[in-house]
């Protein structure tokens, strides 16, 4: 007896998507464990009481109070020099480098206003009311010092490829920084840490998220990309590429 090709395609088709359906819930099974670990670690309240106090905010306004103290309150003493080098004041000709200071802030902001300060601050105030306001701007100032210290990090660590191309960041200063200090294994660790958990960040809350949400309202109005929105996806990633 002679069984139809269809079938076959038909039965190999669903054999396939059987075994697409098992490998998806195993790995969302091992990610939502992962993520149930991370976020027990980072979301531990270590201020136990009313209200809650999570570690990994704690770190980060801890860091960012010791650094504005260590570089002698920088955020504010030299806010209108920083002011000045936007204007161009002290840039030259012949600087090294790919892009202007301007540039530079502006290339800063598009990775920075986004998800946490617009979508963050709605959440923020939806939660603790108006007076998270005003301890958002606390955390916004200290983290000024926090990023003046990772920018001046990562210009003096940069490395410029004889192509002329500069390659910095957070990276280089792991593993160049902690190779000085003798560390130049735990330097190499965190900045592949570093990198993989950055690609992890950049797809998906930055490009999945917005490009999602992006079509959800565009939708609404051009029917072709609710049919098919692998046009919109395609569409934005050639126009970012752009």
């Amino acid at each position: 007896m002679t069984i139809p090709a269809g079938f076959l395609l038909l039965m190999t088709g669903a054999a396939q998507a059987g075994q697409e359906a098992a490998a998806a819930g195993v790995l969302n099974e091992w990610l939502g464990q992962l993520n149930g670990f991370l976020a027990a670690f980072l979301f531990f309240d270590v201020w136990p009481g009313e209200g809650d106090f999570p570690f990994i905010v704690a770190w980060l306004v801890a860091g960012a109070v010791y650094l504005t103290v260590r570089m002698g309150f920088i955020n504010f003493r030299l806010l209108g020099h920083s002011v000045a080098i936007l204007r161009g004041r002290y840039s030259r000709p012949d600087d090294v480098g790919e892009v202007t200071p301007f540039q530079a802030l502006t290339t800063a902001l598009s990775a920075t206003v986004g998800l946490g300060n617009i979508a963050g601050v709605a959440i923020a105030v939806s939660i603790g009311g108006p007076g998270a306001t005003f301890w958002m701007i606390v955390a916004g100032l200290l983290g000024m010092s926090t990023k003046f210290t990772e920018a001046s990090l990562a210009q003096m660590y940069r490395e410029i490829r004889p192509d002329g191309h500069v390659m910095g960041g957070a990276m280089e200063y792991l593993s160049r920084g902690f190779h000085e200090l003798g560390w130049k294994g735990i330097g190499k660790a965190l900045a592949i840490l570093f990198s993989i958990l950055t690609i992890g960040a950049s797809l998906g809350g930055g490009n999945a998220f917005q490009v999602s949400q992006s079509l959800s309202a565009v939708k609404q109005e051009i029917p072709l990309f609710a049919a098919e929105p692998w046009i919109y996806g395609f569409l934005m990633a050639f126009l970012v590429g752009v």
